[in-house]
Formats: C-alpha cells, structure tokens, sequence
C-alpha cells in the first residue's frame, strides 16, 4: 500500500513567461469574450458584485479585480472526508498528488467481458472495489445507472456510494432538487450540517459547457453547493480543434478562463467556499472527429494545468489514467500509463478517471479497477522519489560485503527493502517457467481473478444503521437489492 498525498513537482511544461501569457490572456477573454450563464439569479449576483452584464446575451463580464479578489478568497488547501479513520483523507492543494475513479460512464464490460449498460448495481460493486483496492484514494461515481428515472439519479447514485465505500466520495449532480436530497443524505449520515461542513466526505461536479458558458441548470447548482459550503469541482472540459482552439496554448488559455469562472461564481455567492480549479481538457480527433482522452496532447495540457493551478495557489481537479481503448490491451495500457504519470509528475492534485475507465470514459471494467490500482502503485512509487542520504548511501555495507560479495543476506536489505522497492501482486515477475507453471495467465485473466474475490467476499463498512433506516423512509425511491 502507497498512501496518496505524496509530494510533487518534477514535471514543468510552462515556464514563468509562459504561464504568465497564459494568465493575462485569460483574463482578456473573462473581460473582453465573457461568459454566459444561463440563470438570471446568476447574472444580478454578478452585476450586484460589480460585474459588467449583458442580459439579453445572458453574458457576464468579470474585470482583473473581481477574478483576483476571488482566487484570494478561494482556500488554497480542500479536505474531502473518509468516514472510516483508517483510510485517508483527500488533502488537495500545493503539489500532493492522489488517484482515483471519474467519468459518468453508460457501460460496463463485466466479468463475462461482455459490455452491457450500467446500472445500481454497478454503482454498488465499483464502490466496493475502490474501498478494498489500496492505491484508489478517492470514490468519484463512475457511472449512470440506467434503470433508474432522472428525478432519483442523484440519491440512487450517492446513497450507493455512501454505503459501499468510506473513502471520500464525489459526484456529479443532474437536478437542484437532487443536490438537495443527497446534501440531506449525507447530513443525516453525518449528525447534522455543522458536522457535515466541517468534515465533508462528499463533494459535488458542476459542470462548465465549453466554450465559455454556464447552463441554467449548473449554474443553480454551482450556487447551491457554494451556499452549503460542500467541496465542488467546476469542471471544464474543451477539446482542441471543436469547442477550444486546436493549438494547446489557446485550449490552455480557455481553460484556464472557465475554471477561473467557476472558482469566481462560487466565491461570489460565499467567500471561502471550498472549490477546486477544475480541467478536463481533451483533443478532437481529425480524422474521426470523436472526443479523445488518451492522447499525448491531453496528457501534456494536464500537467501543464497543474502549474496553472499551483500559479494562484489553488487545489486542481485533474484528470489522468484515461484511455480511448475499448478493451484491456496493449492500448489500454500505454495510454493510460502516459495520461497519468505526466500530471502526476506535475503535482497534479486530484487525479480523476485513473481508475477503471475505458472507451473515451464511456466504459467501466471491473478488473481495469485492479489493474490500474497497481499501475497507481507504480505511479506513486516514482513520485516517491530518491532518497539520498548517509543511510541509503550504504558505503558502509558495500564496503563490509566488497568486491564479489551479495546483499541479500545483509540487515540493510531487509531493513530498507519494503520502502525502496514497489512490490505489484498482478505483475509477472517470474521467469518464463515459473509464469507457465502458474497457468500462463494474462494481466486481465488475474485481475478478474482479483475482482470476482473482492466481490464476492470483500465486507465494505455501511452507512449508519439508525440514519440508513431515516434515509430509507424519506427516500423510497431508492432501488435496494
């Protein structure tokens, strides 16, 4: 086990100058371009807080002033809760790095490897995985279940989640009216709203249309979250060449303008909610004009948000471990392993999709989630760094053995082993003999393995018995198995 959290700052694609340009051109387009937000409330919240507004084009214009005055009110550092003290917390903000689940997927490829639409069910069991898999830090509600109405995703999507997993947990919401159900979910779990808002251990996704514009809908939620006090991702994600310019400094730029949109809205209805500068940004693919996630660009602009958003000292939602694969293959792999190393080692804060996803983030895989907890070890290990000192130096003992000699049977070694070397359970590290003695099994072969055990016998710690039996009561339209 690897804790998240881990310290760093390796990677720098920008430079001062760089990051610099990219600021000044994002607070011309704030001013100049603008955004629109589809809700009047917004729009004279904005104009009370001396905003510049156009009503009839739903267009709000945020000057140099209002932007700073909100990157300082903003918190640099955001906590998101576990529930069980003995799995971490979420600590965003600086360089710390965490992995975790994302998307809103609509599939699944099961253990028959078989892909068939997402339900509760699967909302039930990825959970369940996170909470048992070491290196998944945090539980972001990975799919849609779709026998379930609209007007009750949102309480079917959290309580499952809240009872299936005590890492901390976050989620997209789809109506107002849910936002405010699941808020009374989880202050009911929690023993009311004080003790909620001073531990959040869930967290919510309201999401910016790119280019440049709020939708009525998120924006009513944005402001609500905000009021509440509860952790929210403003996610933004343009892709270069359709909904961002194709060149990765104007994406970079735009970008860059929509989450510092998001965090300003937030502060505007409450200084000091808790928010996170919040990117997805992605490429279109020219040739088949379909949104790509595991592409070399993505990875690049990624890493570079994360010095954008350690330039205004801001905690960043990030993304990472993605992949535009539709099976666990060779693709699957080097694509993921490049999407999430570059932001990681850029200090990203709170790695999103680096769990579990396939297709573009359209498809689950139960045994991805195992797989890609050990690629997370692999990732944490390197960011671990090199330890240089008198100790790990080890002159004393490479002098004691001398030429010729081994290690393996020296105190050293067996004192230092564990915290210098990664030790992965799936990978095949055995010679060519003892693979074939062991069923020359593939990497998926073992992790489905892996997931049908967890699944079958792994004992997730539930919410509350007394506020899940309150919940169930206000809540009948949850589906229960």
């Amino acid at each position: 086990m690897l804790k998240g959290g881990v310290e760093a700052n390796y990677l720098k694609f920008l430079s001062q100058e760089d990051i610099e340009k990219i600021h000044q051109a994002s607070m011309q387009l704030l001013e100049e371009v603008g955004v629109k937000l589809g809700d009047k409330e917004a729009l004279e919240l904005c104009e009370e807080k001396g905003a510049k507004v156009d009503y009839e084009k739903k267009l709000v214009y945020f000057d140099r002033d209002i932007a700073t005055r909100a990157v300082e009110s903003a918190p640099s550092t955001v906590t998101i809760y576990s529930r069980d003290e003995s799995k971490d917390n979420v600590e965003l903000g600086g360089t710390k790095v965490y992995l975790g689940t994302g998307g809103t997927a609509l599939s699944i490829l099961n253990l028959d490897r078989n892909r068939v639409k997402t339900t509760c069910d699967d909302v039930q069991k990825t959970a369940k995985l996170v909470d048992a898999l070491d290196n998944i830090h945090f539980y972001l509600i990975p799919c849609y279940p779709n026998e379930i109405e609209t007007k009750d995703a949102d309480v079917n999507r959290f309580y499952h989640a809240m009872n299936n997993t005590t890492k901390p947990i976050m989620g997209g919401v789809y109506t107002i009216d849910g936002c405010e159900r699941v808020i009374d979910m989880a202050t009911e779990i929690a023993g009311g709203k004080e003790n909620l808002k001073e531990k959040p251990f869930i967290s919510f996704i309201s999401s910016v249309v790119s280019p440049l514009q709020y939708e009525d809908n998120h924006v009513k939620i944005l402001m609500r979250i905000a009021e509440e006090e509860i952790p929210v991702a403003t996610s933004c994600a343009p892709l270069s060449g359709a909904t961002a310019p194709v060149t990765l400094a104007g994406t970079l730029a735009q970008i860059n303008a929509e989450a510092l949109a998001g965090v300003i809205m937030t502060q505007l209805v409450n200084p000091g909610a808790p928010v996170l500068y919040s990117t997805v940004p992605t490429i279109m693919d020219m040739k088949t004009m379909n949104c790509i996630f595991g592409s070399p660009e993505a990875a690049m602009m990624n890493a570079a948000t994360a010095q954008l958003a350690q330039y205004y000292d801001l905690p960043l939602y990030s993304t990472g471990g993605i992949t535009d694969s539709k099976q666990l293959d060779q693709q699957a792999g080097f694509e993921k392993a490049m999407t999430a190393i570059l932001p990681a080692l850029s200090g990203a804060n709170f790695i999103h999709e680096a769990a579990g996803m396939l297709d573009s983030c359209m498809t689950l895989s139960y045994a991805q989630y195992v797989i890609d907890s050990e690629a997370n070890g692999y990732i944490l290990r390197t960011l671990k760094g090199i330890d240089v000192n008198e100790e790990t130096l080890a002159v004393d003992v490479i002098s004691k053995v001398g030429p010729g000699g081994d290690f393996l049977s020296q105190k050293h070694t067996t004192k230092h082993m564990r915290k210098e070397l990664f030790f992965p359970e799936l990978a095949a590290r055995t010679d060519y003999a003892g693979w074939e003695k062991a069923g020359a099994k593939d990497l998926w072969d073992k992790a489905e393995v892996k997931a049908k055990d967890l699944l079958e016998n792994y004992k997730p710690n539930p919410i509350p018995k007394e506020a899940d039996e309150k919940i169930k009561e206000k809540e009948p339209n949850i589906k229960l198995d």
